[in-house]
Formats: C-alpha cells, structure tokens, sequence
C-alpha cells in the first residue's frame, strides 16, 4: 500500500483537482490521508465529501500548525509500506503511483520530474532526468531546483524514511528534510517521468521572499555540520550553497 500524505490549508480552489488526481490512480492500493491544517475556507468540506465516496481517503483536521506539522500528522497515521507528499495545489497523472511503485525495487526512494501549470496552462515540462533507470551511488544528489527543495516527486519505502520529522514552525523545512534524507545515504533510483503536476501558486508561502525564515534554515542547515560525517558535511554544505543561489535569484 501507497499512503499518500496531502497537508491541506484554505486550498479550496484547486482541492477537487488535486484529490480526484490521487483517486484516479491506476495503482488502487492506497491509503489517501488528507490533513486539514484548521483551513477557514471550503477546504474540509470539500475533502471530507471526497471520503464519503472513497474509504480509501482519511481527512484529518486539526488547529492550523503549519505545513510541517500537517505532514508529521500524516506520517503518523500512515500504514502503507510506501509513502509519497502532494501538496493540496499539485495533482498526479493517473500513472503516477503505478510507475514510482514499479521502480523502486532494489532502492529505497525513487525520483521523477514534474510538469508546471501557470494559470491553467501547461508553462514548462521540467524535471526531465537521467533515462538511466539504474540504482544511483549512495548519496547521490537531484540537480533540478524543484527536485532538490520538495520531498513530493518521489515514492519512500517508509521504512527508509522512519523516524523523519519535519521541522514544525519553519518556512523552507522542505530543504532540512530533504538534507536529512540525503544524509541517511540511502539508494535512489531516477526515472525519465513528469508525472507530478506542479501548480505555481502565487500564494504559497514560497512564492515571495521571506529573510527571517531563510536565516533560520540557515541556520538549521548548519547546526547540523558538527556533528556530520565527511560525506554529509559536503552534502549540507552544498545545500546551503544550493539554497543561498536560489535566494539570490528570488
């Protein structure tokens, strides 16, 4: 089984799509673990209608605590031996669990690409990876931006993952976590798919600049160095330098 975590807030615009996405799914075994981050909007309406048609969808609602702390929520609850992360704007094509799941053999998270949508329309068809399906070299790092900064576009076996946490209260805690899981050296296999539907949302939390928060990733990021080994003290610093490019360009 496939848990599919999706931390929700005042996402109503685009929840139908991204929900009916998961739904539609070739791959039918899944646990759909819906998390309500105390939206004030039609946000948990919307989803628990959704859970009334389908027992595979969980809705868990809970007092706004943050992106982070809505997929810690997720983590908790989910059963499947396979975990992935949609964010409440993305969507998935139907394939999408179906190839990742067919992938991971003999690794422990596979990668793929993504599509952008910009006002509805498709704008850029990124992420295109290696076509070289082999297991990559322990520790092996993503190259794309999207792929570097977001745990979504890659499935987990959830044994890989156990004990992860997102840092709750944290804009940006999508670079730690990924830094994390770029530290346990883990095998990952990289697939030449664009499956995951990336919506730019011009009010996301990431969408503008925000100073104080990217000190405290900073931060975090190299509070972590001391007590690193060689190989993920290289991995963390070229986090960082990944990172503060990327600040720059915004």
């Amino acid at each position: 089984m496939i848990s599919i975590i999706v931390p929700i807030f005042n996402a109503a615009e685009y929840l139908e799509a991204c929900i009916g996405s998961l739904a539609r799914q070739t791959e039918s075994n899944l646990q759909i673990i819906l998390v309500d981050d105390g939206s004030d909007d039609n946000s948990r309406h919307i989803a628990e209608g959704f859970a009334k048609q389908d027992e595979r969808i969980v809705v868990l609602p809970q007092p706004h605590a943050g992106q982070s702390a809505a997929r810690n929520t997720g983590l908790r609850h989910a059963k499947g031996e396979y975990i992935a992360f949609v964010d409440a704007d993305d969507q998935l094509e139907p394939d999408w669990c179906e190839r990742h799941l067919k992938a991971i053999d003999g690794v422990e998270y596979v990668q793929s690409g993504y599509k952008r949508i910009d006002n509805g329309q498709w704008t850029m068809d990124n992420g295109q990876i290696t076509n070289d399906q082999r297991p990559t070299t322990k520790g092996q790092l993503p190259r794309h931006k999207y792929q570097f900064t977001s745990p979504c576009m890659r499935l987990y076996r959830r044994e890989a993952i156990a004990g992860m946490q997102f840092e709750e209260g944290m804009i940006y805690e999508d670079v730690v976590w990924s830094a994390d899981l770029w530290m346990r050296n883990l095998r990952c296999r990289r697939i030449p798919y664009t499956g995951y539907l990336y919506t730019l949302n011009p009010r996301s939390t990431t969408s503008r600049r925000h100073p104080e928060a990217e000190k405290r990733v900073m931060l975090a990021l190299k509070k972590r160095i001391p007590a690193a080994s060689l190989c993920s003290r290289l991995i963390l610093l070229f986090t960082i330098i990944r990172l503060k490019l990327h600040f720059i360009k915004q």
